[in-house]
């Protein structure tokens, strides 16, 4: 099982703005009204679970955007 990390890997984001150069992605970002933030690079960065929301028509705010709440559950163990 592949683990995703928390921001949108290089090619995702190309996908998503049909950009592979970053300038183009960050016009495509800034026309759309994504936000992001840029490495030092000049790369723009976003979010997983941002993105995730701006593809489902869902306008992230604090409220929406919570950490998904886990427990430790040893009921099985023994």
């Amino acid at each position: 099982m592949d683990i995703q990390s928390d921001t949108l890997a290089e090619d995702e984001l190309a996908t998503i703005t049909g950009c592979l150069i970053h300038s183009g992605q960050i016009g495509w970002l800034n026309r759309n009204g994504w936000k992001y933030v840029l490495t030092r690079a000049r790369r723009p960065v976003v979010g997983r679970v941002y993105a995730r929301m701006k593809l489902a028509g869902v306008k992230p705010s604090a409220e929406n955007v919570a950490a998904e709440v886990w427990s430790l559950d040893l009921s099985k163990i023994g």
